[in-house]
């Protein structure tokens, strides 16, 4: 029976790995987290039994403290709930499917506990990443990526030397918006923005799609995640999200891993790796399928791409700069306080106007954090 405790339990990748959960007879929750969303971590408090839960926020923890009084789970709150259970006992693996920066400091705590990561949190390695591996690689921690993109290229490099590696080759869908010029993105709407083409994601990580964030993310995460260079780091646009990422080797061979847009895959691969499990659900049929298309990513219309190899590139402090604006911006778009095209601008202003500092401690990564949207506040 392995033990699993999910940060996050309530957005997109935790409710689908209760599912991965749910079909398996040996996986047990052992903790669950929320940030607010008390009604549905009751629910999931009441089916899978977890000695503990945690709210982020204090108040919504003691109202679920009092609808959860006749179960025996333990109701904590705040970043002390979320390291309680990072390194408890109870537990084998964290997935981390938080978002935000949030998940860094329990992230870093279940390494110092012995834990494997299932790593879903973007955030952790884009900001931390110097931190994490290091850390991961001392304590003889797996960090085993949830992400399609990540656990597509993870899966190709199984049995495979690292050194022999030419090139990632990491997919995109393009978005919603895939094909449209700045002029015809100056009127996009919360809702257009959320109606992506492939995925079914949460509503900051699908706006982050439309604008090719979340793709300049999921670069510099694999930059840690695989030890690899910015230059052996390609994106390639699969409007069809049937492949997920592929890998280039240095005899020009290239392998791919192909499926139906499914999150629960790279989550029970995560949960169970090596070993691969049946998973119910829509198989890829490729005599319907017809054709796969591939095109090289419009940096001019969607310039966040090559923002984000910048603020790789430039390391240190810098992409938490590039994270923290995106995810200030992000949200006031969602509540329609700025227009789309002002995300990218934001990102830029801050990442012009930030001093960066070398090799940041967890203190002056947080520290980046406040100051990014500080700034911002002062501005928009």
């Amino acid at each position: 029976m392995k033990k699993i405790a999910i940060l996050g339990s309530t957005g997109s990748i935790g409710t689908q790995t209760l599912e991965v959960v749910r079909a398996n007879g040996d996986l047990q929750v052992t903790a669950l987290s929320a940030g607010s969303n008390i009604s549905m971590l009751e629910e999931q408090i009441r089916e899978f039994k977890p000695i503990y839960a945690v709210v982020y926020e204090e108040e919504k923890a003691k109202e679920l403290k009092i609808k959860v009084a006749d179960t025996d789970v333990k109701v904590l709150s705040g970043m002390e709930g979320l390291l309680t259970i990072a390194s408890m006992k109870e537990s084998d693996i964290l997935v981390t499917a938080i978002v935000g920066m949030i998940g860094i400091r329990p992230t870093i705590a279940a390494i110092k506990a012995k834990k494997d990561i299932a790593l879903a949190n973007k955030e952790t390695l884009v900001t931390a990443g110097h931190i994490i591996m290091k850390l991961a690689k001392e304590y003889g921690v797996n960090i085993l990526p949830v992400d399609s993109e990540h656990s597509a290229i993870f899966q190709c490099l199984n049995g495979e030397r690292h050194r022999e590696i030419d090139k990632l080759l990491i997919t995109a869908s393009g978005g919603p918006f895939r094909g449209r010029t700045k002029e015809q993105l100056q009127n996009v709407t919360v809702a257009d923005a959320l109606k992506h083409p492939n995925w079914a994601m949460g509503r900051k990580i699908t706006i982050d799609s439309s604008t090719l964030v979340n793709k300049g993310l999921e670069v510099m995460e694999a930059k840690w995640l695989f030890d690899v260079s910015f230059d052996k780091i390609e994106v390639v646009v699969q409007p069809q999200s049937v492949i997920h990422s592929m890998i280039q080797f240095v005899d020009g061979g290239i392998m791919a891993q192909l499926g139906t847009p499914d999150m629960r895959l790279p989550i029970q691969y995560a949960l169970y790796y090596p070993e691969r499990r049946p998973l119910d659900g829509e198989r890829l049929d490729f005599a319907k399928l017809k054709n796969l298309t591939f095109e090289a990513p419009d940096v001019e219309n969607f310039p966040a791409l090559s923002m984000a190899y910048e603020a790789g590139r430039v390391g240190g402090s810098m992409p938490t700069v590039f994270n923290a604006a995106n995810e200030r911006a992000v949200a006031k778009f969602l509540d329609e306080k700025i227009a789309y095209l002002e995300i990218i601008e934001i990102i830029k202003e801050c990442m012009e106007q930030h001093k960066v500092i070398g090799e940041p401690t967890v203190e002056e990564i947080l520290e980046t954090e406040r100051w990014t949207y500080e700034f911002i506040e002062g501005r928009w």
